[in-house]
């Protein structure tokens, strides 16, 4: 039972920066719906150029290319993430999670030669 409450008391710290965090986004959401100009006018609605008028209506479709890179990034940058850890930890993580991030990096390896071999990468 006293190993249960140490880990309670461990975690203590984690939820009340859990609950200042959702405080303080809170009061700025309501802060701001509270104390900000708004204005019902036709104009507010447009999409903001550079002080120019717009060309072309803010709801047109992106490119298919677009989405691809997009996808791209989000994958090498979770790699990224497992990568820095496993990395720091590397001398005590054993064999097993050595060739697991083998495996891993050899997967991801495979989708960006599908990804060039596709012209993915290619700018157009």
């Amino acid at each position: 039972m006293a190993q249960a409450d140490a880990l309670y008391v461990d975690y203590l710290p984690v939820l009340l920066a859990a609950i200042v965090g959702f405080v303080l986004v809170f009061s700025a959401l309501i802060g701001s719906r509270l104390l900000a100009p708004f204005s019902q006018e036709r104009e507010k609605g447009t999409t903001y150029e550079c002080g120019m008028l717009p060309l072309q209506r803010a709801s047109t479709n992106f490119g298919m290319r677009f989405y691809l890179y997009a996808i791209l990034f989000v994958v090498f940058d979770v790699e990224a993430v497992f990568i820095f850890p496993w990395a720091l930890s590397f001398m005590g993580i054993g064999q097993f999670a050595y060739w697991s991030m083998v495996v891993f990096i050899g997967i991801l390896g495979l989708g960006l030669g599908y990804a060039w071999k596709k012209g993915a990468l290619q700018w157009r």
